[in-house]
């Protein structure tokens, strides 16, 4: 069995590491601190699944996943993230993660969630599973930052975060004009005209964390 763990933190892939180590003693376990060394590693080895942080330096995880479920489609892909799970979960799922589950969430959840996409399964939590079911049925009434794509809503995010164009060019990897495009689109799709808008919709939704 291989398993491997994408995150920029060092600490964090060290913790992952020695977790899934106790819990599947005949694995072997990868790492990478990027996506574009993740991408790599995917592209020359075979992989049992991939453990993936999805805020990442350059290009999100949310973009590495969809080069993964593109190129390894059937490769299993579980989402661990700081990021609650109204703000991504629905977006990675449908992506194709085979599950979601946050950084806080205790040992024995991420055992039990690794697992069962071990097992071909898919992992969502209680809470999550709830909120799937009630997208079903709720397309009618969808909340304005749900009609944005990934990217829209990522530098909807960032700029809720405080962040300006120039910095979120530089985190993205992506152009001060790109990065406006798509601000103009986000602000458009949301009937808004100012960044000041923006801000106020994303904490009254809890777009916004501390994790940026």
């Amino acid at each position: 069995m291989k398993i491997l763990v994408a995150d920029d933190h060092a600490v964090v892939r060290r913790g992952l590491k020695q977790i899934l180590a106790d819990a599947f003693q005949d694995a072997e376990i990868g790492e990478a601190a990027s996506t574009q060394e993740a991408f790599d590693l995917v592209w020359k080895q075979e992989w049992d699944l991939v453990l993936l942080d999805i805020t990442m330096p350059g290009r999100s995880g949310l973009d590495l996943l969809k080069d993964l479920k593109h190129h390894r489609p059937h490769l299993p892909v579980l989402i661990l993230s700081v990021h609650p799970e109204e703000q991504y979960a629905l977006r990675v799922l449908k992506a194709g993660a085979a599950g979601y589950l946050n950084k806080e969430s205790a040992v024995e959840e991420l055992v039990a969630a690794v697992k069962r996409v071990l097992a071909g399964g898919r992992y969502v939590s209680a809470a999550l599973g709830e909120a799937l079911a009630t997208s079903v049925n709720a397309s009618a009434d969808r909340a304005a930052h749900e009609n944005l794509s990934d990217r829209e809503f990522e530098v909807l995010r960032l700029i809720a975060s405080g962040k300006t164009v120039s910095e979120i060019s530089v985190q993205l990897s992506l152009s001060v004009k790109t990065i406006s495009t798509y601000r103009t689109r986000a602000l458009a799709k949301m009937k808004m005209k100012t960044n000041a808008e923006l801000m106020r919709y994303a904490v009254d939704h809890h777009l916004t964390d501390t994790a940026q």
